[in-house]
């Protein structure tokens, strides 16, 4: 845009300079009319108009052929005639097509804005030197704009730059000063070069802060379409999710994270945008996560089995009650994500509780989630061993009292 911007600037500027250097050709015109002034042909002047000749053919003839007006087109050490700047488009009056004199005086326009008239050397007629000081003028005017847009553009393109070079020395300055081992600084450096490479210093929710609800809504709907890849998230009307889509906040995390950890509380619901990760449960087996997965979503169901709705409809409050994780979630890559926090799920737990209790959200909540299909598959296995080891006392019980039953006979 800049580029097409200065182009059409220069060349706006460059059509009236030369449709004002071919209107001063008409010097020609002021020499032809000297020279007509002190001959003897008559009718000469009528000559010079249009060529519409006035009288006999001898003297358009004498007229061509005079001396006077043969040297109004001499040019250099011959010419009798000062044409100062316009000298060398002296010639350009004789030319019939006005297809050539128009794209000359073009290229001469051109040619002077660029040059900044520097190859103009005027004659003393006020007139033209005033027109070269106007070009030299406009010519400079012309630079100072392309310079200042072009200082612009650069500032603009080295502004987020100089911002993450800010932050990073703020952050180096802060770990200096709280004095962070060499391990826990390599990862805070990894973790800001991450974050500055998705985000690019923009910060987006105040951005869609500025905006109109509707534009929010709609934005909203937009970055969380992979709620769409979410069975339980397709059960839910369009209220719900909008409810929930504005309270998810971007969070960044880098390779080696632990979003959860075994012992610590769940504070957060997870919605995978981009990344691998691994669920690792107490007994060591594994899980993978990836793109569309989400993690913590056994908050949701804890909400909605200690929530008990207030008779005077006010919010549902959970104090002194905390969810335990009992896995580890472990990041494999970087991964991009949103996040819903405890107190926001709380919130939306408590608008539409009563949808989000119907068994078929129940249901999906259980079967899409890894936590859910790693606790069934626990609970089938120690139900399984127990039954192995129930026939295995029927099967004892049964052969010792055959063994009884034939001592005895």
């Amino acid at each position: 845009m800049l580029r097409i911007y200065c182009v059409s600037l220069f060349f706006f500027n460059m059509s009236p300079v030369s449709s004002d250097s071919y209107h001063f050709l008409m010097r020609v015109n002021q020499c032809l009319r000297d020279a007509c002034s002190i001959s003897t042909i008559p009718y000469c002047d009528s000559f010079i108009d249009c060529g519409r000749g006035i009288g006999s053919g001898l003297y358009r003839q004498q007229w061509f052929n005079d001396s006077g007006a043969e040297a109004c087109f001499n040019t250099g050490n011959d010419a009798t005639f000062q044409y100062g700047i316009y000298e060398q488009a002296v010639l350009l009056t004789t030319e019939d097509s006005a297809v050539k004199r128009y794209i000359y005086s073009l290229f001469w326009g051109f040619q002077q804005i660029s040059t900044l008239a520097g190859n103009l050397v005027p004659s003393y007629f006020i007139w033209e030197v005033l027109f070269t000081m106007a070009i030299i003028g406009l010519g400079l005017l012309l630079f100072a704009l392309l310079i200042g847009n072009m200082q612009n553009f650069l500032q603009a393109l080295g502004r987020r730059r100089l911002e993450m070079q800010l932050r990073r020395r703020d952050v180096e300055k802060w770990m200096s000063h709280r004095r962070l081992p060499e391990d826990l600084r390599r990862r805070v450096r990894r973790a800001e070069r991450f974050t500055w490479a998705a985000t690019q210093g923009v910060n987006e929710e105040e951005l869609l802060s500025n905006l109109p609800e509707d534009i929010q809504r709609d934005i909203r709907r937009h970055f969380f379409r992979f709620l769409n890849k979410v069975r339980l998230f397709t059960l839910m009307d369009w209220p719900i999710l909008d409810a929930i889509c504005d309270k998810l906040r971007q969070n960044l995390y880098i390779s080696g994270s632990d979003i959860l950890y075994q012992g610590g509380t769940v504070e957060k619901m997870v919605f995978i945008v981009r990344g691998k990760l691994e669920s690792i449960s107490a007994d060591g087996s594994k899980a993978p996560l990836h793109d569309g997965d989400v993690c913590g979503e056994e908050l949701l169901t804890w909400y909605l089995e200690h929530s008990s709705a207030n008779r005077d409809g006010g919010k549902i409050k959970f104090q002194g009650m905390r969810l335990v994780a009992i896995r580890t979630v472990r990041c494999l890559t970087n991964v991009e994500a949103f996040v819903l926090r405890a107190s926001d799920l709380e919130e939306v737990t408590s608008q539409f509780a009563r949808f989000l209790r119907n068994p078929r959200v129940q249901g999906a909540i259980r079967y899409e989630s890894p936590y859910w299909r790693t606790i069934a598959a626990t609970r089938i296995q120690v139900a399984w061993r127990y039954r192995k080891r129930r026939l295995k006392r029927a099967e004892k019980s049964r052969l010792s009292e055959e063994t009884y039953a034939s001592l005895g006979s």
